[in-house]
């Protein structure tokens, strides 16, 4: 692989530990335990035959992009308007035929690239939040420097692997501009990896762009930097938008998610069954014209697929069913060879509150016993994805941090059979002293910033904070602990001028 300036130009290991507020830091965790397959054999291929009927009968539409329905023609597809239909079998050989199984996503500090697929699960924070909500000024519109605060914040989590992407959506910028900002936050701001724009080939293309002035160009045409998620615009539907920056991705040998989004009842049939037999169509479809447009690019089946309230309509998280489709998702896409994309800490709780946790933990757990490899939304997320909650971001990193301990294992090294601890204290002793406990005390157990496992009388007297105004205070005690991780001053000149470029070619816009 040729090597990046970036690599050239700072030491292997500056920043390696950065970021860290008093806890070790992996890149991504290494799963050591198995996951839970919720199918049988008979299931599994049930709803494969389901999709493979789906696209088969019914077909999927692609709008407004004639190169696609071109790309589909070529390959045999039979193409009827927008309308394409696939031969049984066709989408899944053509997938297992040259998608890889695993791939790193680069990061400009090479200690934070992460493995896609296998047994490595990578943690995001929240994506696509038009609004921001503390405990100190409420529910509001985000801004672009609630989107830095955030963006630095998350640098500090050490449970959390990912720059991301929106992480919220900074309205005060124009909307067809402010892809470039955000982008060049994480950049500047982060050195572990990021996601790049997502809608459109033009704004994928900058992002491209920005990459190249980052890793330069040979290094960007070898390695996957970048990450995109396209997303289904469920039933069977992908339009122009997302289409274009998949094409773009792709392409350019940048890793590509297709992700249908549906919610039971609504964008999708009222069952699981059902449900996954139309997320397994689209993801096949999308998965299949990645490789058209270049046999081998990195992809990911994504899924992202929850219910609503058969009550209101509204959507719901947290549900039984919800956590039986990730499980599914996750063999369905074993089966098929590429990693999970799926989500995490996903809540309709509008503060974070025991609803918002409850949902959060369920959706995480099931999302992790998938075995996904990477998964959005892990932290930060309120009601229904219109918020992101500092609050809940603290909340949330426990969390990720507890899963992260938990698939670690247990430990059955020498020192942790701690054979001789236990004959050098005896029957009758206790182990609080004992020399095993004082060299081991600090990492033995997972220590969690968030609860408070104090006396009554201690937390009464430290002002009977529950746990989201703690939370409150801890992000702001990140925030001070941030450390820049700095950037090279010729590429942070060249990715200004590039900015300045790109935003004086066309007027500001409210919308995209």
């Amino acid at each position: 692989m040729t090597e990046t300036p970036v690599k050239r130009r700072r030491k292997r290991d500056r920043g390696a530990a950065r970021g860290q507020v008093g806890q070790p830091r992996a890149p991504f965790i290494l799963r050591k335990l198995g996951t839970f397959n919720i199918l049988g054999e008979e299931g599994l291929c049930l709803i494969e035959e389901n999709a493979d009927t789906i696209l088969a009968e019914t077909g999927m539409e692609f709008v407004e992009d004639p190169e696609i329905l071109d790309i589909f023609a070529n390959a045999g597809c039979n193409v009827d308007g927008t309308r394409v239909r696939f031969e049984r079998g066709f989408c899944r050989k053509t997938i297992q035929a040259t998608a890889p199984k695993q791939f790193m996503q680069h990061a400009r500090n090479p200690a934070n690239s992460v493995q896609m697929g296998g047994d490595a699960t990578v943690l995001c924070p929240s994506w696509g939040p038009p609004f921001v909500h503390d405990l100190d000024r409420g529910r509001r519109y985000a801004t672009f420097d609630d989107f830095q605060t955030l963006v630095k914040l998350h640098h500090t989590i050490p449970w959390l692997h990912h720059s991301g992407g929106v992480v919220c959506e900074p309205v005060d910028l124009p909307a067809n501009k402010r892809h470039l900002d955000m982008l060049y936050t994480h950049i500047r701001y982060s050195d572990r990896p990021f996601m790049g724009a997502f809608i459109g080939a033009e704004r994928a293309g900058h992002a491209l762009d920005m990459a190249r002035i980052v890793f330069g160009a040979e290094y960007v045409a070898e390695n996957p930097v970048l990450y995109c998620v396209s997303n289904t615009n469920a039933p069977l539907v992908m339009d122009a938008h997302m289409s274009g920056a998949l094409k773009t991705y792709a392409r350019a040998g940048q890793p590509v998610a297709t992700a249908p989004w549906v919610l039971t009842g609504a964008m999708s049939p009222c069952t699981v069954a059902g449900t996954m037999a139309q997320v397994l169509a689209e993801a096949l479809a999308c998965l299949t014209l990645a490789q058209l447009v270049k046999p081998g690019a990195p992809v990911l089946m994504g899924s992202f697929a929850s219910t609503m309230s058969m009550q209101s309509g509204a959507p719901t998280f947290g549900t039984p069913e919800a956590g039986q489709m990730v499980l599914a998702a996750g063999q369905l896409a074993r089966r098929l060879g590429v990693p999970l994309h799926t989500v995490g800490t996903l809540s309709a709780s509008k503060v974070p509150d025991a609803q918002s946790q409850q949902e959060a933990t369920w959706g995480l757990m099931m999302s992790m016993f998938a075995g996904a490899n990477l998964i959005n939304h892990a932290t930060g997320w309120l009601e229904g994805g219109l918020v992101t909650s500092f609050e809940k971001t603290m909340i949330d990193a426990d969390l990720c941090g507890k899963l992260a301990r938990f698939f670690d294992g247990i430990d059955l090294s020498e020192n942790a059979q701690a054979m001789s601890a236990i004959a050098a204290t005896g029957p009758g002793a206790h182990f609080l002293g004992s020399e095993h406990t004082q060299a081991n005390f600090m990492s033995a157990l997972f220590r969690p910033e968030t609860p408070d496992n104090n006396a009554y009388e201690h937390w009464e007297a430290a002002g009977s904070l529950d746990t989201a105004q703690r939370a409150n205070g801890l992000w702001k005690k990140h925030l001070e602990a941030y450390e820049d991780p700095g950037l090279d001053p010729a590429i942070d000149e060249e990715l200004q001028a590039y900015i300045a470029q790109r935003k004086s070619e066309t007027p500001d816009m409210d919308y995209f």
